[in-house]
């Protein structure tokens, strides 16, 4: 029986040469995550378990993000206890204030992550990496201690659910539509426990940013792990951000899917996901007049160079319209610099947005951006849970970066054709 692109890497990763959905294994890491929210759990589980120090220095990666400048005391003690670990363990990768990012955009624009690793995150959208070519999944803060001390983890093998994405996507079509669409289709727990594998002719239209936006947001389709076969764009990619050497693994010929779907992506059309799940999707011209609050434009899943770009085009010379709150976070200090080099900043500042340093904040309604009762938010963040981004009774809609562009100049919910 063949085997998929993921069960191939947890294969090699656990010094077998096969596996098959459903069988347990133990599996090398290459690389444990984690953020000042996450981490001091497992920091303060490592302490308990007296290990002589962590299984290697370079492998670990602690990126201070979700609260980030420190909004309060309590957050403040967070980042000192991971800043002291850090510290007592000489940690490599630790990234603060001045040098940080928000983690799932930082780690593949410092090279840390490539094709074929296998890395854990106890961060439930570190699904991200498999746009690269890895197999990467979100756990919780006990595992992340375990692979800190160890370098191993124990996994199920997951089985798989192909989608084949077939033709070119429109303009203002984005990763974001394609996944909101996927997750439309599927539901929240379609693929649970399942590697989302993407593949087709389609993904040659897609950039490492739209392929970033797709994988980051699996888990929201309940998927194990998101994964993409490398080409040439990938490989460009990681030859310009890495000096580690990677490896392509492409799924069997006969490799078991347990279903499979193809999207024409030449018919989609820009998709928001209604309150108050991902799966609540609907077409931008079924949306209706939905009066907005808030816009955010940032955030893991939509706060890389490309999104903001994208924003930018259709906020130029332009402005946000009044008694609207515009949110504009680049997802690193790098993305924020070449942002201002292109003179994207001044386009969203004119435009009457206020620009953030990179932040999680108010993606999971920690701060920067928290919303009262009844008001409405159109976000490029991955979540619209109830009471996900401030009070329980405001409402969230997922969109893409040109929606929420788009929807920030008329103060609806809108196309960017509409502007």
């Amino acid at each position: 029986m063949g085997m998929t692109m993921t069960q191939k890497i947890l294969a090699a990763h656990a010094g077998l040469k096969s596996v098959q959905a459903g069988q347990l294994i133990e599996a090398d890491l290459d690389l444990v995550l984690g953020n000042d929210i996450t981490s001091p759990v497992a920091i303060h589980e490592i302490e308990k378990m007296k290990t002589d120090g962590v299984f290697h220095k370079d492998k670990i990666a602690l990126v201070m993000d979700h609260f980030i400048p420190n909004k309060d005391i309590k957050s403040a003690q967070h980042c000192k206890c991971v800043r002291e670990f850090a510290c007592k363990h000489d940690i490599t990768n630790y990234f603060d204030v001045g040098e940080m990012g928000i983690e799932h955009a930082l780690l593949p624009e410092k090279g840390l992550t490539v094709a074929g690793d296998v890395i854990i995150g106890a961060d439930s959208h570190t699904c991200t990496y498999g746009a690269l070519g890895a197999f990467s999944t979100g756990v919780g803060s006990t595992d992340m201690a375990a692979g800190m001390a160890t370098g191993k983890a124990w996994f199920k093998v997951p089985s798989a659910i192909k989608f084949n994405l077939t033709g070119k996507p429109g303009k203002w079509i984005g990763g974001k539509d394609i996944i909101l669409h996927i997750i439309g289709m599927i539901g929240v727990d379609g693929a649970l426990y399942k590697s989302m594998e993407f593949v087709g002719d389609g993904i040659k239209y897609l950039s490492m940013d739209d392929r970033f936006t797709i994988a980051n947001m699996a888990i929201e389709g309940g998927g194990k792990n998101g994964i993409f076969p490398v080409d040439e764009i990938c490989e460009a990619y990681m030859k310009e951000h890495s000096t580690r050497p990677y490896k392509v693994y492409q799924a069997d010929e006969d490799a078991v899917y347990d279903e499979e779907y193809t999207i024409d992506l030449s018919t989609l059309k820009p998709t928001v996901a209604f309150p108050h799940l991902p799966e609540n999707t609907k077409t931008i011209d079924e949306a209706g007049d939905i009066k907005i609050d808030q816009v955010v434009i940032g955030s893991c899943t939509n706060g890389r160079l490309n999104d903001l770009r994208i924003a930018g085009e259709i906020l130029k010379g332009k402005k946000v319209k009044k008694g609207l709150r515009v949110i504009v976070i680049p997802a690193t200090q790098k993305v924020y610099l070449d942002a201002m080099e292109e003179g994207l900043l001044k386009t969203f500042i004119e435009a009457g947005a206020i620009v953030s340093t990179p932040t999680c904040g108010p993606c999971l309604g920690g701060y920067m951006g928290i919303l009262a009762e009844g008001e409405r938010c159109v976000s490029t963040t991955n979540r619209n849970f109830v009471g996900r981004m401030g009070h329980v009774d405001s409402e969230i809609y997922l969109a893409s970066p040109a929606v929420a562009a788009a929807s920030a100049i008329t103060g609806k919910i809108s196309s960017p054709e509409e502007v």
